[in-house]
């Protein structure tokens, strides 16, 4: 048995991927979950599989993950036949149909010049019902998987985790609230003990690592990356500029905290400084960046269910590979090359 910390990462319905990789990892009876960071989909998908597990285990787990998609899909059963699988288009091209409709595109031109204040009575939070089903008794209990929610303070910018009797609706909500969408969200902030408004926290932690550095927990970390670090490209057209920036943004965090892990990995082996002074994290990561690339922020945004099942099966696929090679280094050494990503 091997213990792991899972950070998971934000991105609208392309935390379906995410879905299939936690999926496809709770099969395996020799990994142990012990805490979970999770950002905007990534906290929804860490509240859900923490619920499910005290509720009936693995299975559990796995069961609330379904019942979470379905809602997000509004549909009670996302597996699409083989047979009509085979009539769908490919995500990619649903995705870019969706980008480039009218009605996409109106509805992008909107959100960047009306508030979504300006709704008065007639706003909305759709996940807020979602959201509301979870049962808190489990998601916020001591035992199982601890569990780190990431929300940005918008008025000092910077990151606050939520965790324990702390993780609410509303601490999730503000998690995953995009300010061009939704109105900020209100909620009692864990450092200061006063009621701040917040926004998404993939601004500044997507998700964050720090909470996973606790000596009682185990050195090894599996991010779940649904944001694409690299794009071949250069995006011309404003919406893939706009695209493209967001990902950035979205993933700078991440990047710096990785960096920071890199340095200290560097100053032990080099004896700088003495073995066990500082947590030395060993770092995997499970992505599909190729698949990525064919999306957009359309499908991030819009749940199609075709495209979410799809993204589930590749989640499957990307964390059996990572299985199939990496099992074996768990708990012994790193995977992810960072010294590459960085130099």
């Amino acid at each position: 048995m091997v213990e792991i910390n899972l950070a998971l990462q934000g991105g609208g319905a392309h935390g379906a991927f995410t879905w299939g990789v936690l999926d496809r990892l709770l099969e395996d009876e020799d990994i142990e979950i012990a805490a979970i960071t999770g950002t905007s989909a990534g906290a929804l998908n860490g509240a859900a599989l923490k619920s499910g597990w005290l509720t009936g285990g693995r299975a559990g787990a796995r069961e609330n993950l379904d019942w979470l998609w379905g809602q997000v899909a509004r549909l009670d059963d996302l597996a699409v036949p083989r047979w009509m699988q085979a009539w769908l288009p490919e995500p990619g091209v649903i995705s870019k149909s969706i980008e480039y409709s009218p009605l996409f595109q109106l509805s992008d031109t909107v959100s960047r010049m009306m508030s979504p204040y300006a709704w008065g009575p007639l706003y909305d939070n759709p996940l807020e019902k979602i959201v509301d089903q979870f049962d808190f008794g489990r998601v916020c209990a001591m035992e199982g998987p601890k569990l780190y929610v990431c929300a940005t303070n918008v008025r000092d910018g910077k990151v606050r985790i939520f965790e324990g009797g702390a993780i609410t609706t509303q601490s999730i909500l503000a998690s995953a609230c995009l300010p061009t969408l939704f109105q900020a969200v209100e909620v009692e902030d864990p450092e200061t003990g006063a009621v701040e408004a917040f926004w998404d926290g993939g601004y500044t932690g997507n998700p964050a690592l720090f909470p996973l550095f606790h000596a009682d927990l185990p050195d090894d970390v599996v991010i779940v990356n649904i944001n694409p670090l690299e794009r071949d490209s250069v995006p011309v057209m404003p919406n893939e500029i706009q695209n493209r920036i967001n990902e950035i943004s979205f993933n700078s965090s991440l990047l710096r905290e990785l960096r920071a892990i890199e340095f200290v990995q560097r100053l032990i082996s080099e004896g700088k400084i003495q073995e066990g002074a500082m947590k030395k994290m060993r770092v995997h990561m499970i992505a599909d960046d190729d698949l990525m690339n064919d999306l957009s922020v359309a499908t991030k945004l819009v749940p199609v269910p075709s495209v979410i099942a799809e993204l589930r099966a590749a989640g499957r696929r990307a964390a059996g590979t990572f299985l199939a090679h990496h099992k074996q280094d768990l708990g012994q050494k790193q995977t992810a090359d960072l010294v590459r990503m960085f130099g």
